[in-house]
């Protein structure tokens, strides 16, 4: 059985695998899991499962792809109070996100705020100016009363996670 600790981000996880899979039916994007890589310690002789291992390496960010020819990463976080700690992303996961926009990629965080029961999409550029300000000696982490509400991911689009209208917006505000 799996630990408590295990299963969580699990429904945002499937909330988000469902949104991309009808995004892709519908020909609107192609973005796919990416999987954290693993070494086997022990496997299961009769069923060949793993039963232990260890994070192999560094992952990048959970999601990668493009919408409508835009590349496209993201990584989903599940919050349960209103202050989402910064040590919850990893500086190897905001270096490649920063990387990915100088390429003129777009990153974004998925932040799911589950006594809320709500979903907010938040650009780089506000995870950027959140991790510079920790790094300058100020919060190591950020509320959800400093995040833009504009960004609240409304139910639409027959997805659990319709994010597609936010990126958009980032995009336009870009420009």
């Amino acid at each position: 059985m799996a630990s408590k600790h295990g299963l969580r981000g699990s429904t945002l996880e499937a909330m988000v695998n469902l949104t991309i899979e009808l995004y892709r039916e519908d020909g609107l994007a192609v973005i796919q899991k990416i999987p954290t890589p693993i070494t086997p310690m022990t496997i299961d002789k009769e069923t060949r499962h793993i039963t232990l291992a260890y994070f192999d390496a560094k992952s990048t960010v959970d999601y990668i792809g493009a919408v409508q020819g835009i590349p496209v990463c993201f990584d989903a976080k599940e919050c349960k109070a209103d202050t989402f700690p910064l040590a919850n992303i990893h500086e190897h996961q905001f270096r490649f996100m920063e990387d990915f926009e100088q390429q003129e990629g777009i990153a974004f965080l998925l932040l799911f705020f589950t006594a809320r029961d709500e979903m907010i999409y938040l650009p780089f550029r506000d995870l950027k100016h959140f991790w510079e300000r920790a790094a300058a000696g100020g919060r190591k982490s950020f509320l959800y009363a400093e995040l833009d509400k504009d960004y609240v991911i409304r139910e639409g689009g027959g997805t659990p996670a319709h994010f597609l209208p936010l990126l958009q917006k980032d995009l336009d505000e870009r420009e």
